[in-house]
């Protein structure tokens, strides 16, 4: 038990430390560890990245916490961890560079790094640097024993074993080459996709608007490209994302749509818009923000083939069951614990090193 049970328990406290901040509103609960010390300084910590980040509203905040208080508990982590053995890891230095596109976004590989034991060494992207160096003191409130096993630094990075580090794909260039000699996941770019049919239910698309939307589409799990048959009519797709458009009086992703709409303009690129969403028929995943990509298939058994093809710079399929690990439909930002970012098992290179 040992090792594995304070960790897990610590992380199983700071889901019930969480579950005070959803998206529903911040509400202190009783019975909640050492809440008196860090409820307020946390609510303040959310404030600050609010500032500091333009991108990082306080609802799309909430939500990532709320997403993470529902995945620690201990059954869940029991449930993840139950088919590994951890008693045997021998504790290494494991240097994370995290991504800052959305709220919290290295934390499923922080987690992963301690839950098997290790220690890890944290380097933030400047986007997001509020919230784990505070939710960090409070494991260590939770758990003592965590104490020396956390370490934040701006500084390059000495004196690890391994490294898990995401970024851009020419970071990922520089990444690859620098730390060659060492243990590593090196993380890039990727996008997710929805295959449509013509035959979704409202329901169905209502969610897809979820997948697309949530975060500003700045996610690697955001749909940003959809496969659509030929002759497919928009109609209901569009009617599906208009719930979404109070977005538009939110100032960045407006300047976003203005600037990508004057562009396709003055390009004399076809695309479809709706005030506050612009559809382009285009080859590349990327879509930039306000826009999505769409292509036409001519089969699904085709479009099959072309997704095994571009597996490395697809994190998500969206689908009524056409893939083998196909995401439900508005269910890409709410991964499980077992849902490994690019298909890379985490705990089982973790266990290796």
């Amino acid at each position: 038990m040992g090792n594995k049970y304070y960790i897990t328990k610590a992380f199983a406290e700071l889901g019930h430390f969480l579950s005070q901040f959803t998206t529903n509103g911040i509400d202190k609960k009783e019975n909640v560890l050492h809440n008196d010390l860090f409820f307020d300084g946390f609510k303040q910590q959310i404030k600050l990245a609010k500032e500091h980040n333009g991108w990082f509203t306080e609802n799309n905040i909430l939500f990532a916490l709320e997403g993470w208080s529902n995945l620690l508990t201990e059954n869940n982590l029991n449930q993840w961890l139950s088919s590994y053995n951890l008693d045997e890891v021998e504790p290494k230095k494991v240097a994370i560079i995290m991504a800052g596109n959305i709220p919290l976004v290295g934390f499923h590989d922080f987690l992963s790094v301690l839950i098997t034991g290790h220690e890890v060494l944290v380097k933030q992207s400047s986007n997001d640097k509020q919230l784990l160096p505070f939710l960090s003191k409070y494991l260590e409130y939770v758990s003592p024993e965590l104490k020396g096993k956390i370490t934040f630094t701006e500084d390059k990075l000495q004196d690890f074993d391994a490294v898990i580090a995401t970024g851009s794909n020419n970071t990922a260039r520089y990444f690859e080459y620098y730390f060659k000699s060492k243990p590593s996941i090196i993380r890039q770019n990727r996008n997710s996709v929805a295959v449509l049919t013509g035959e979704e239910t409202e329901d169905q698309l209502n969610a897809l608007s979820e997948d697309i939307f949530r975060y500003y589409g700045l996610g690697c799990r955001n749909v940003s490209k959809l496969f659509v048959p030929k002759d497919y009519n928009f109609d209901g797709f569009f009617n599906a994302m208009y719930k979404w458009h109070p977005i538009i009086e939110e100032a960045k992703y407006a300047n976003n749509y203005d600037y990508n709409k004057a562009v396709y303009l003055m390009s004399e690129f076809d695309m479809l818009e709706n005030g506050f969403l612009m559809i382009k028929e285009d080859q590349s995943y990327a879509s930039p923000i306000a826009t999505v990509f769409y292509e036409y298939y001519d089969s699904l058994e085709q479009l099959q083939k072309k997704l095994t093809a571009d597996e490395d710079l697809i994190q998500c399929v969206v689908s009524k069951g056409l893939t083998e690990n196909d995401v439900d439909f508005g269910m890409t930002q709410k991964p499980q614990l077992w849902d490994y970012a690019d298909g890379v098992n985490t705990i089982e290179f973790l266990l290796k090193i």
